[in-house]
């Protein structure tokens, strides 16, 4: 693998593990996008404060105290000052290309067409494993907290993986070998 190549791989790894889902959405934390862009999170949401009326609510929303705690009981952050003290703002994948627009910077420009082709990804992802996901969600929904059941999920995923993945029977095309004995 190329060395380009790689950097391009661990940037896209690193944005995928900041991107969460928040309120049934995949957004990412200003906190984050201000560290991607290279400029501090409180210019970051100055920029955005200025120019709310570019961002509607299904570009960007605050998180409320529940949701930060919620963060904080999965260890998904250490704490709530993580944040320093402010509740986040969260971007949705148009919030995002939003930003590119009021923090007109080439960092910006490269950082968010690196994210957009990652939400396209993710997009991709989800449509090729419908059906892993929908029995996923319907088996989150039956077990409701059943922890003893895990095992079945992970039987039942790993059997939805093998039959998608299975490669299918091709017909082989060239020429017959013939063993010399047997002509």
């Amino acid at each position: 693998m190329a060395k380009e190549e790689l950097q391009t791989l661990v940037a896209e790894q690193k944005i995928l593990n900041r991107i969460y889902v928040i309120r049934g959405q995949k957004v990412m934390l200003d906190r984050d996008l201000a560290e991607m862009y290279n400029v501090e999170t409180r210019v970051l949401k100055q920029a955005v404060k200025r120019n709310m009326e570019r961002f509607p609510k299904d570009f960007m929303f605050q998180m409320v105290g529940k949701e930060i705690d919620g963060m904080v009981s999965q260890n998904v952050i250490p704490s709530k000052s993580y944040f320093g003290g402010a509740a986040p703002f969260c971007f949705t994948e148009q919030g995002v290309t939003m930003l590119s627009c009021i923090l007109n910077s080439k960092t910006a420009i490269e950082v968010n067409i690196r994210i957009i082709r990652v939400f396209t990804r993710l997009r991709e992802y989800a449509v090729t494993n419908k059906d892993i996901l929908l029995q996923l969600a319907q088996m989150e929904k039956e077990l409701k907290g059943n922890s003893r059941d895990i095992e079945n999920i992970f039987a039942v995923l790993k059997e939805l993986i093998e039959k998608q993945s299975a490669p299918t029977p091709r017909n082989k095309i060239g020429f017959k070998q013939y063993n010399k004995g047997n002509e």
